[in-house]
């Protein structure tokens, strides 16, 4: 890695600064405000510059519609019938209909441009003045054309308007020869009164596109500004994070990165710079792996990973997330990652599962030692009877009459020669046979009685060894899961604790329902029944209650798990620690160590079960429960 150095935050980003302030003033807003009142929802959400010219739009056809009522009432006071002004006051009034209800401005402004054009050509042929093509208002068409539907549009209506006014109506009027009546001092006053407002209205119309121009020039400043402040505020916001943020285009390469990232790939000697493939000094696997991962995003997918960096001795684990970066077509145009360093968060949670393996290996331990001093109580036990028995018998032997027929046989070879008259006439012969009659009744007496004992010995010996046996069966390695029946293992493990519950006075008292057998691993499931016994006991002998009670049920749950309780009438459990039977290192007795029932609810958990405790409080006992899924395969 490459030697720490320190990065100076980039700076700053200046406020906007625009180069004039634009201002309107009160009469500017409120004819705006109306003219935007003239114009659909769809217009006035337009640009700040489209909405420009639709306010022009329509401020023209409101200019248009007046000009054209005084030359209406011209007409009129001449005694002429104005044809070609109804038809453009017409189609001005339509405009301002349509531009009320058109999602684009292009049918009410051609609609305008066709009534202005029909309302200057009949206007010029019907009256008998030759000069009405030079008129002032015949310089509004090409500008409002050009303005409102682009230069080609505004071409072709002001080409037909040229080719009318320009070169029909001279000829039309060579052919019909100059009346000299429409020189009369009344038209030539109309006539340039009326060309007087229409450069008014030039004026205004110019006015009103310099007040909607500024308007939306402020707008814009406003959008700026407040974009600049936004880009401010964002920045701030991932200048202050120590997480990498990198921004790419669609190929990769880099567009933003914040101080963090710049700084994290200064400290592995890799340079990155604005335009530079962000994975140039990948391998070209792991650059094929990070465009393939690009390419998912760029589709608008979201991705997260942890990728590993450095080498032995020196990991670092990040969790990288991927988020496209969305135009504003809903085009995705490039990719966002954010990379958070988890290496500690991994070492943490490493280490916690050695602790958790290591809490398990000392519970086992815990489990099998209880197991063992069942084992030895029992063993123990059945040893005293072993010992009787087998005292009594070497007492049998020891005082056994079969001295007495060792000296009676004894007689009988010293007179083996004389058996006859050793019967009839010596004391000690006649004495004889009655001696062997007696003594054959005490050697039977005593062969059934050293029978009797042999035989409880036996027993003994046979109560033992299916005592070895089950604790063996019971010591097999965890995580075989195997068919047992839970009732039948309940059983098994009230055996290991028989002395203890005999001797302390306990009763104990099973409600078995019928249930089905279950696969389930035989280890952690005793562990947990070991467990909760042996918690009954210590809070059984903690009571001063002489009637020492614990009560087992097995049954079916509503929710069809099998459900296993184990509830004594003991101390009790205050309603304070409920909540923290189940937790690491905390227990009520002065010599726990609070492994028992963490160990337990965790070994539950493995299994997809749960455990869970209730009391009524001090004194009035406590009921531990067990529920398992009930599962009948493997």
């Amino acid at each position: 890695m490459a030697n720490t150095t320190t990065l100076e935050p980039p700076p700053s980003p200046k406020p906007f600064e625009p180069r004039g302030r634009v201002r309107l003033s009160s009469a500017g807003r409120w004819i705006l405000a109306r003219l935007d009142a003239l114009l659909s929802e769809s217009l006035r959400q337009a640009a700040p510059s489209e909405r420009t010219r639709y306010r022009l739009m329509v401020g023209a056809a409101c200019f248009l519609t007046v000009a054209n009522t005084l030359f209406m009432l011209r007409a009129f006071q001449v005694h002429t019938i104005p044809y070609a002004a109804f038809i453009a006051g017409s189609g001005f009034l339509g405009t301002l209909v349509l531009a009320r209800r058109a999602r684009t401005s292009t049918a009410p402004a051609m609609l305008l441009l066709v009534a202005l054009s029909i309302g200057l050509v009949g206007s010029i042929f019907v009256n008998k003045k030759p000069t009405g093509g030079e008129h002032a208002v015949n310089m509004l068409l090409p500008l409002l054309s050009v303005y409102l539907v682009g230069p080609r549009l505004g071409l072709s209506i002001t080409l037909l308007v040229f080719a009318t006014v320009g070169l029909a109506h001279p000829y039309y009027r060579l052919q019909v020869g100059i009346d000299p009546s429409a020189f009369t001092a009344g038209n030539i006053w109309f006539g340039h009164v009326f060309a007087g407002i229409c450069i008014l209205g030039a004026w205004g119309l110019s006015a009103l596109h310099s007040t909607a121009r500024n308007a939306a020039q402020a707008s814009l400043e406003r959008t700026l500004r407040e974009l600049r402040d936004s880009e401010s505020r964002l920045n701030s916001i991932l200048e202050s994070t120590d997480d990498i943020v990198v921004s790419v285009d669609r190929e990769g390469r880099m567009l933003t990165a914040n101080s963090a990232a710049k700084l994290a790939y200064q400290r592995a000697g890799i340079a990155i710079e604005p335009g530079l493939s962000l994975f140039h000094h990948e391998t070209p696997e792991r650059r094929a792996e990070w465009e393939a991962r690009l390419a998912q995003v760029l589709q608008g997918k979201r991705l997260r990973i942890e990728q590993l960096y450095g080498e032995e001795g020196a990991r670092i684990v990040m969790d990288v997330s991927l988020h496209p970066i969305v135009a504003v077509d809903g085009r995705v145009v490039g990719v966002t990652l954010f990379g958070h360093d988890v290496t500690a968060r991994r070492e943490a949670e490493t280490r916690l599962g050695e602790m958790h393996r290591t809490l398990v290996d000392v519970s086992r331990q815990a489990g099998m030692a209880e197991v063992a001093t069942g084992v030895l109580h029992n063993v123990g036990n059945t040893l005293n009877s072993v010992n009787i028995s087998t005292s009594l018998v070497t007492e049998q032997l020891r005082k056994s009459r079969i001295t007495g027929l060792a000296k009676a046989t004894q007689l009988l070879r010293e007179h083996l020669s004389d058996i006859p008259s050793f019967f009839a006439q010596d004391p000690q012969g006649q004495k004889l046979p009655a001696y062997l009659i007696a003594l054959s009744d005490q050697l039977q007496e005593e062969r059934d009685g050293m029978i009797q004992e042999m035989h409880a010995l036996g027993e003994s010996l046979e109560h033992i060894k299916s005592i070895v046996s089950m604790q063996q069966k019971h010591a097999r390695a965890a995580g075989a899961v195997e068919q047992i029946s839970v009732p039948q293992l309940i059983t098994e493990a009230l055996r290991l604790h028989a002395v203890s519950f005999e001797r302390l006075g306990i009763r104990v008292e099973c409600h078995y329902d019928e249930v089905p057998p279950i696969y389930v691993d035989r280890h952690k499931l005793l562990q947990i029944l070991i467990n909760l016994m042996g918690n009954a006991r210590h809070a059984l002998v903690a009571s001063p209650k002489q009637d020492k009670r614990l009560d087992i049920y097995v049954r079916c749950s509503p929710a069809g798990e099998l459900q296993i309780e184990v509830a004594d009438n003991g101390v009790g459990i205050a309603p304070e620690n409920l909540g923290r039977m189940f937790t690491q290192g905390f227990t009520t007795k002065k010599t726990g160590h609070g492994f028992g029932l963490h160990i337990s609810a965790l070994a539950a958990a493995e299994m997809k079960g749960r455990l869970t405790c209730s009391s009524p409080g001090l004194g009035q006992g406590a009921t531990f429960t067990l529920e398992l899924p009930m599962a009948t395969q493997p």
